[in-house]
């Protein structure tokens, strides 16, 4: 890949970092055998086949066929050049990068980059003003009145706002920069038919937001004290650089806890997060006081799949709660609910009552999803009433026919029988028909037959004869130089695949600098992109320590033979359609030839 950094920072850097290490800032990897598996962060998927290498320092998902080494999956997962790839793994290992490679970058980029560096100036500038200045001091009173120790406040870097019309629309512009991107970037607002500014934060705690990698994006402010006609908390507009539907908030602090502990907490606000962290509960993120998407949930899925929902016990708290869990479920978690008593949220629960209270009777003691659901659909009705008590059954067995495992099944459905004394086998008969009508309904619902965009799926089949010899000398060549080059003497670049005949001419060119075996090294120099998934897959494939004599023979010969193959396939029609014209002349002239083709084959 060209770039004017030196192959000897490039190399340094590569060997500074483990690629396992890398993407697990990103992926939930699950040792089998030698490598690491996962979900693909390229594709959705609920079953692992995102593979990661460790002695080869490569990836390859074996769903989407994406695959590479950690600079290119760097760069296809952030949208980076090579050279800010390179700038973000040297960091990552602690190397001096000195080299200042000007690379073409959009105006796109470049203006992203200028929102997040205000934003990330504007972090350090707030959360000065609160712990070190006067002007702070009633915000920094308020903070330890509400429980906030100044650990947590440094550790979370809260901050303030002065309670100025202009101090930041001043403070950003003296640095350079421009007045319409920090609009554009929420943290000050245009005034009508002028052209001043003003800003959108004053005289409020500042809580910042970062995205997933830690970079600040957004703010949300608080009031100390209420004002009449101002919104107690008020939140940074979405941006180029923030999309509510993709953060979560700690997330890129609570990563190493969530995967020490194989699990995540879910709040709604970051104020719950903040107290959960007091309360030792690290693995703790949050929406953004929106309901949780569909991306979110894909995000937490790639992490860790066991998943605890704690909200708000009120009504609005359960819903919300209801319908995250049922994301959850779908993008392939496994989820409880965490509940407490009605009126408290998690943050007035854990500072009335405790940490140790908060986690051993609230987290400890989350219900399965099924008996949250259970819970969920009693409420508004009067079981005394027998339709309520019918409709409450029908719901239930609903609810039960989409569980998986028979097991639970047959113990929800034994609680239902116990409680409402119902004959256990009137229920399983009855949910046998609910699970029925669920699916025929599902089948025939039009938006489950033609109107979903879906991605074409490929399946793996049993590959041609040829095709499986040319993947098998590839793996081969990819391991040993000096057999790259022996079949470079027996086939050249005779390989009858397309993107194989591509793949050994650069990898003989590979070899031809000087290079040693090392497909991270080589992914990284496949000038075509489209190549590096082949490259990976290849590299991975499980082949025998050693290439035998005969095995290297019965590769060459079938990749060879094919084409001699194709010749008599294609002779074959040919006789056979002068056998039809009843030319038997010619037809007997074609077989000869196909006699001497066969004779060829060995």
């Amino acid at each position: 890949m060209a770039n004017r950094i030196p192959d000897e920072v490039i190399d340094r850097i590569r060997r500074s970092v483990d690629i396992v290490d890398v993407i697990s800032d990103y992926v939930q990897l699950t040792k089998q055998g030698r490598n690491y598996f996962g979900l693909c962060p390229f594709h959705g998927e609920n079953t692992p086949s995102f593979s990661v290498s460790p002695d080869k320092q490569i990836y390859h998902c074996f769903g989407c066929g994406a695959g590479g080494n950690a600079f290119s999956f760097v760069m296809d997962l952030e949208g980076l050049s090579f050279t800010e790839a390179a700038q973000h793994l040297a960091d990552k290992g602690n190397i001096p990068f000195e080299y200042e490679v000007q690379q073409p970058s959009s105006e796109g980029s470049k203006s992203e980059n200028a929102l997040v560096d205000a934003h990330e100036l504007l972090k350090k500038f707030y959360h000065h003003l609160l712990v070190n200045t006067k002007e702070g001091q009633e915000a920094y009173d308020y903070l330890i009145n509400r429980g906030f120790t100044r650990e947590i406040i440094d550790e979370f870097e809260i901050g303030y706002a002065l309670d100025s019309w202009d101090f930041v629309t001043k403070f950003l512009t003296k640095r350079g920069f421009k007045p319409d991107e920090m609009e554009a970037a929420g943290l000050i607002i245009k005034r009508n038919q002028e052209e001043s500014y003003f800003d959108r934060f004053r005289d409020r705690v500042m809580f910042p937001i970062a995205d997933l990698q830690g970079r600040t994006i957004a703010f949300s402010g608080r009031l100390i004290k209420e004002i009449k006609g101002q919104p107690k908390y008020l939140n940074s507009p979405e941006t180029s650089i923030f999309n509510k539907s993709r953060t979560l908030y700690n997330f890129h602090r609570a990563k190493k806890h969530i995967r020490k502990n194989q699990q995540v907490i879910l709040f709604e606000g970051f104020a719950d997060v903040i107290s959960s962290v007091t309360a030792e509960c690290q693995q703790s993120i949050a929406t953004m006081g929106t309901a949780l998407t569909e991306e979110q949930a894909k995000i937490i899925r790639r992490n860790v799949e066991s998943v605890i929902v704690c909200y708000d016990a009120d009504s609005a708290g359960i819903e919300a709660a209801y319908k995250a869990v049922n994301i959850l479920t779908d993008a392939g978690c496994s989820v409880k609910v965490a509940t407490m008593p009605d009126g408290y949220d998690p943050d007035d629960y854990i500072k009335e009552f405790g940490a140790a209270k908060f986690r051993n009777e609230v987290i400890e003691n989350s219900l399965t999803l099924m008996a949250f659901k259970m819970r969920y659909l009693r409420r508004g009705k009067n079981l005394q009433i027998e339709a309520d008590r019918m409709k409450y059954i029908d719901e239930v067995l609903k609810a039960v026919s989409q569980l998986t495992k028979a097991v639970e099944k047959d113990y929800y459905l034994r609680q239902l029988s116990q409680e409402f004394s119902i004959s256990l086998d009137a229920l399983k008969e009855q949910q046998q028909q609910v699970r029925h009508e669920v699916k025929k309904k599902k089948d025939n619902d039009s938006w489950n037959r033609n109107t979903i965009s879906r991605h074409p799926v490929t399946k793996k089949n049993l590959l041609p004869a040829h095709e499986n010899a040319e993947r098998h000398l590839i793996a081969y060549m990819l391991k040993d130089r000096d057999i790259a080059f022996r079949i470079q003497d027996l086939l050249q670049a005779q390989f009858n695949i397309e993107e194989h005949r591509a793949l050994v001419t650069y990898l003989y060119g590979y070899y031809e600098e000087g290079y040693s075996p090392n497909p991270s090294n080589f992914i990284e120099r496949i000038p075509d992109s489209n190549l590096t998934g082949l490259a990976s897959e290849l590299a991975m494939m499980s082949i025998n320590e050693e290439l035998s004599e005969q095995a290297l023979h019965d590769y060459i010969q079938q990749v060879l033979n094919y084409e001699k193959k194709s010749i008599i396939k294609e002779k074959e029609q040919q006789r056979q359609e002068a056998e039809r014209q009843k030319d038997y002349v010619k037809a007997a002239t074609i077989a000869m030839e196909i006699l001497e083709l066969k004779k060829a084959l060995k």
